[in-house]
Formats: C-alpha cells, sequence, structure tokens
C-alpha cells in the first residue's frame, strides 16, 4: 500500500507541476494507472472488498454455528460455548476438517453483530432509581461484607447511601425511609431490578406480582414502581453506576467505623459533598440540578414506616422465639403463646396481641442464642435447683457485690439463700441495674443481706429518704451481747470531765464501748 506521503508527492507533480500521469508514473517509479487512482484519493483508500470471502470448508457448517451461538443466549454467561468449544464440536460431532481460525473469526464477528445498541435517554425530574450493593468494611474491629443501598435521582445524579450488615426486607424499607428523609420528599416513580424483596413473581404476560411487604411500602408513600427487564442491568444504568461509584470512592480504602450508625453518617456526609461536583457534559452542578428534583418530589413526608419484618410464630417450651433461624428469648409466662415479631435491622421486637414483650438487638449470626437473663429469674425462684446451670445466666455481667451477696446468703441460709438471690435479682424487673447494685453494697455495709432489707434499702435509695432497719427481723444475723450502761458509769464520765488528767472514768467506760464497737462488729460480719 502507498503511503499518504507518496500520495501528496504524486498528486502534486501532476496537479502543481502539470506534469502527465505517465511523466509522474516515470519519476516516481509506479504504474500510470496508480497515478490515475491517486488522482481520484487524497489519501490511499485501503483495500476494499466488493463481496465476501469465500469459505468453503466452513460455509457448510455455518447454520450450526448460528444455532449454538442462539441457544447460549438462553444460557448463564458462564456456561456459553468459547470459539474453542464450538470448534471441537464442529470436528467432533460435524466432521469440520477445516482450521480454528476461520471459526473464531466467524464467531467474533457474529458475536459484534449481535450486541445490543441503546437510545440515549433523558430523565426528567422528580424520578429515581434504586439498587443494593457490595463491599467490605470493618465496623467494630472485624471485617465483614456489607450491603448498601444505592439510592439515586437520574435527573440530577444526586443520591443516597446507607450501609446494613445483609440485604434484607426491612433494610429494603429503611433504606427507602432513610433516602425519603434525606431528600425530604417521595419521587413519583422508583425504577428496580426484579429483587425478590419487591417481586414475589413474573407472570406470563410480564406483569409482577409484588410482596405484600412491597405493597405496604408502596401504599404508605404512594410511588410509582416500575422494573427492568430480566437481566438488563442497562435499564437502570444510572444506579448500576452509582453503586460502582460509591464502592470505588466512598469505600476505597477499607472504610473502618465502631458501628454501623457512624459509618451511615459518613457515607450520608459523603452525598452531600457530592452535591458540589459538575459531571461531564452539564454546566450547572449537581446541586443545582437537585433543586429540579426537589421541586417535583411529592411533599410533605407522611409518618415514617415502620420498616421491618412482621412474622407471626409460636414460642416453645423454652420461652424461645425463632427468627431468620436465630432463637430470641421471651418472659416464661408467655410460653406456647402466639406472638408476632417485628425485625428491623438493628432490632427484634416480640408482641404479644398489643403488648411488646421482648427486645432484643438483631443477630446476623447462624443458630444464635439470644437471651434476656431478666426473662428467666421468676422461672429460676420457682425451680431453685436450675440456678447453677442456667444457660440464660451463663455470662451475665454482674457488678462485683451481686457474687459477694450469694456467698453471703447461700453460707447462711443454704437453699433458701439461693432463692433470696434470685429475688434480689427480680428487682432489676423493675428497677435498673446501678440502683440496686448501690442497694445491695449498702445491705452488705449494714450487714442487712436479705432480700427484704435490699428491697427496702433501694426503695429508700430511689424515693430519698432514710432506711429504717430492724436486725431483729433477720434471725440468720449474729446476735452481739452489748453491756448496759449503768448511772455509775455516767457519773464517773462526769468526774473524769471535772478532773483534768484523771483517767479512772474513761477505765470504767471502756468496757461498754468496747462491747458496744464488738457488736457493731459482728452484725456487719
Amino acid at each position: 500500500m502507498k503511503t499518504v506521503e507518496l500520495y501528496a508527492h504524486v498528486r502534486y507533480a501532476v496537479q502543481i507541476e502539470g506534469l502527465s500521469h505517465r511523466e509522474a508514473a516515470r519519476r516516481f517509479g509506479i504504474d500510470p494507472k496508480t497515478v490515475a487512482k491517486m488522482m481520484r484519493f487524497s489519501v490511499p483508500p485501503g483495500y476494499r472488498r466488493t463481496k465476501p470471502p469465500a469459505k468453503p470448508k466452513l460455509d457448510p457448517f455455518l447454520p450450526v454455528i448460528d444455532k449454538i451461538l442462539a441457544d447460549d443466549k438462553e444460557r448463564p454467561k458462564k456456561q456459553q460455548h468459547t470459539s474453542k468449544r464450538i470448534f471441537e464440536r464442529l470436528r467432533d460431532e460435524h466432521g469440520y476438517t477445516g482450521g480454528i481460525t476461520i471459526v473464531k473469526d466467524y464467531v467474533a464477528g457474529s458475536r459484534q453483530r449481535s450486541r445490543e445498541m441503546f437510545v440515549p435517554l433523558t430523565h426528567p425530574p422528580g424520578h429515581a432509581q434504586a439498587d443494593f450493593g457490595e463491599a467490605l468494611a470493618v465496623i467494630g474491629g472485624t471485617e465483614r461484607k456489607i450491603h448498601f443501598f444505592a439510592f439515586d435521582l437520574p435527573h440530577s445524579d444526586a443520591c443516597f447511601v446507607i450501609a446494613y450488615p445483609a440485604e434484607t426486607t426491612e433494610a429494603f424499607c429503611d433504606g427507602h425511609v432513610k433516602a425519603f428523609e434525606f431528600f425530604g420528599g417521595v419521587p413519583r416513580s422508583i425504577l428496580y431490578d426484579n429483587t425478590r424483596i419487591a417481586v414475589a413473581r413474573i407472570l406470563g404476560d410480564g406483569t409482577r406480582q409484588r410482596t405484600r411487604t412491597f405493597s405496604e411500602l408502596q401504599s404508605h408513600y404512594l410511588f410509582q414502581d416500575r422494573f427492568g427487564r430480566p437481566g438488563k442491568g442497562n435499564d437502570k444504568g444510572k444506579v448500576e453506576g452509582l453503586v460502582g461509584f460509591a464502592r470505588r470512592n466512598f469505600m476505597v480504602p477499607v472504610p473502618a467505623f465502631d458501628c454501623f450508625e457512624t459509618f451511615n453518617a459518613d457515607l450520608a456526609e459523603r452525598c452531600r459533598k457530592r452535591l458540589a461536583d459538575r459531571l461531564r457534559g452539564h454546566s450547572e452542578t449537581i446541586g443545582e440540578r437537585l433543586e429540579r428534583d426537589l421541586a417535583a418530589l411529592r411533599k410533605p413526608l407522611p409518618p415514617p414506616y415502620d420498616a421491618c419484618e412482621k412474622v407471626p410464630t409460636t414460642v416453645s417450651s423454652l420461652s424461645l422465639v425463632r427468627y431468620r433461624g436465630n432463637d430470641y428469648s421471651v418472659p416464661t409466662e408467655f410460653g406456647h403463646a402466639q406472638v408476632l415479631v417485628r425485625g428491623y435491622v438493628h432490632e427484634v421486637v416480640i408482641a404479644c396481641g398489643t403488648e411488646v414483650i421482648a427486645r432484643h438487638p438483631r443477630s446476623y449470626e447462624r443458630e444464635d442464642f439470644v437471651f434476656d437473663p431478666l426473662h428467666y429469674l421468676a422461672l429460676i425462684e420457682q425451680k431453685i435447683n436450675a440456678l447453677d446451670q442456667a444457660a440464660p445466666l451463663a455470662g451475665w455481667q454482674l457488678p462485683e457485690e451481686f457474687g459477694t451477696l450469694r456467698r453471703l446468703l447461700e453460707a447462711r441460709m443454704g437453699s433458701k439463700g439461693k432463692r433470696e438471690f434470685v429475688q434480689v435479682l427480680r428487682l432489676m424487673e423493675t428497677f435498673r441495674i446501678g440502683d440496686v447494685a448501690a442497694a445491695v453494697r449498702e445491705g452488705i455495709d449494714r450487714g442487712a443481706v436479705g432480700f427484704d432489707a435490699i428491697k427496702h434499702l433501694l426503695l429508700c435509695r430511689i424515693e430519698r429518704r432514710p432506711p429504717r432497719l430492724d436486725l431483729s427481723t433477720y434471725p440468720y444475723l449474729p446476735r452481739a451481747t452489748v453491756k448496759t450502761t449503768s448511772a455509775r458509769d455516767y457519773m464517773g464520765l462526769l468526774r473524769a470531765g471535772c478532773r483534768p488528767g484523771c483517767d479512772v472514768g474513761k477505765r470504767r467506760a471502756e468496757p461498754s464501748f468496747a462491747a458496744e464497737g464488738a457488736s457493731k462488729a459482728e452484725a456487719a460480719s
């Protein structure tokens, strides 16, 4: 192929210098026909094929290749044929004797011709797209996979991102609630993929059967839903791009926070800072374009939707309720009752009728047991022999004075002391642990280590009145003998006060004071 530089020299010689085609051919050592071609084109036109090249060995097998490629479109991407695998099948199953190169060229060209084309879209204000993404983060010192809810307003490219321990129904609903609060309004429509959280079933005509929870969310906020084609992520390309952007820009390096609350506060601040960015192809910042989005949102916001999963179930004989593979305790008085479990992102709430009977931190482990020791104390009081082996009490971190109290009660009262100890623990069903612990400390200091005394001290502490304990009501306390002081002793004291340096009265008074001190020491022990 002749170079562009040669074209320029030949064309200059003919058109400017006036040489004939034959003369120019002799000067540059080329054929006169080539000179004529150069005069028709300013640059080399390249090789132009007038018809496709013949493939005598491959042509009979083209229908087979086309069928394989057509069938692959209905199969998972990771199980589609490679060019090499198509060549092997043609050779082994159909008797193909040609080379692999022409097979690869044909497959590549066919796939290129079949690639989907897209139409540029415009996005009116007031509409949104939503999706979940995954990333790694360090929460509370532990590296774990987190799922983040991405919410995008395509007209302005404003975004909201919030992280959760798992991609669950309650996280999906809570993400909507938080996004609506972030923007101060509800979009007119939201575009989703066909997540099972929202779509229970795709019917034969392409319509979607919504899940109950998603229908409740939609009815509460009154937005329209739209769904992309199955397997076509480009239908919601804006939020797909946001997922990648958030992962690359908000979560690199791997974020580390003490809890999800601080992590999400940081993500929200990053979304606000992004409003000052000006994207390629736009003369306005994201924040300036957001004004049109906000004007199109529905306002005011209704009260927040109760973002939880509701599951009716039955309490077991162990006073446990199972939710998402984990067991949560309820008070034993509700054993075998019908209850409603409300699973929130970070909390599990259990209700019987209209009464909330238990609240627990949400566990995302597998086959975990989440106990509240207070739920079992009433039953342990009845079955006191279970105290030492009660699983709900194992690992219960109580202040040191509770251990001291139990040792004193069991040493002095035996099995009855165990029961009184459980009765003291049950005070925490009504009162704060700090107040109960303070009453236990005061009872130990006073030598009044029974349930009645500690309850009295607790009530006096809360009501801010002095305690009045009658130690005679505690027969298990050591009895101290206190000498009665006589009038003679008092007279001795008076005489000692009248005679400076005299210690007679002091020596006479010493026995009564010593006896009283001994009695106090014995009572305190």
